[in-house]
């Protein structure tokens, strides 16, 4: 049996593996930055804590969850569900991400909310958020979600190059600037792979290999600094 065989048998089995390799780096991030944020009460630390949060719980549902109701042979309901969960928290995390940068100009009082999941300010990416979901689903499409993260991403890359450019001494924010480009490029990677190839096991295996990329980069960039 060739590999290509090998991974379309096993194409399940691989889709559970991934889900809990970038759930269990996004619980390391979690928990790492968590306290950091306790230390230094720094709240950009809290959003950018709160993106790899809803990452993990939308990896995990989608390629955990998700393949075993496939396995199991569960009602195709649940199946819809998830997907349309995952959607929300991957769209959601990327604004938390871009929130993190923002916080500062937003919250210009500097209000010390009890919780940084939900809040006034925060309330309105929900909103764009649930907005992206419901308009992919309406349609049958992922191009909301797409176009929606590309731009998110492309702020923060704008704005993560800004403020290195302000502070260059402080190694974190070049992490952070090369972290948002590299997201960036892979959303621009899957969206060309999702428009122009037909999904197969080869480009499921691709898409597979660049996000853990990205998660793995974020993971090295946060045990770097909290280990300093």
């Amino acid at each position: 049996m060739d590999l290509l065989g090998w991974v379309t048998i096993n194409k399940e089995a691989l889709k559970i593996l991934y889900g809990l390799i970038i759930t269990l780096i996004c619980l390391i991030i979690v928990l790492r930055t968590h306290k950091l944020y306790r230390i230094s009460l720094h709240q950009g630390i809290r959003y950018f804590r709160n993106a790899f949060f809803f990452y993990g719980i939308g990896f995990f549902a989608k390629y955990v969850l998700e393949s075993l109701a496939f396995i199991f042979q569960i009602d195709v309901i649940f199946i819809q569900i998830i997907s349309i969960l995952f959607k929300f928290f991957l769209v959601m995390a990327g604004f938390f991400l871009l929130y993190s940068l923002l916080w500062k100009k937003i919250e210009a009082s500097r209000e010390d909310y009890p919780s940084s999941l939900f809040h006034p300010k925060i309330s309105i990416f929900y909103f764009m958020t649930i907005i992206v979901v419901i308009l992919d689903h309406v349609w049958l499409t992922h191009f909301f979600t797409f176009i929606s993260q590309i731009i998110v991403f492309t702020l923060a890359s704008v704005i993560s190059l800004v403020n290195y450019q302000k502070n260059p001494q402080r190694q974190f924010l070049k992490f952070y600037f090369i972290a948002m480009v590299l997201s960036l490029i892979a959303w621009l990677l899957n969206a060309f792979i999702a428009l122009y190839f037909q999904l197969n096991s080869v480009i499921s295996i691709s898409i597979f290999l660049i996000n853990t990329f990205i998660f793995l980069l974020f993971l090295y960039g946060v045990v770097k600094f909290t280990n300093k």
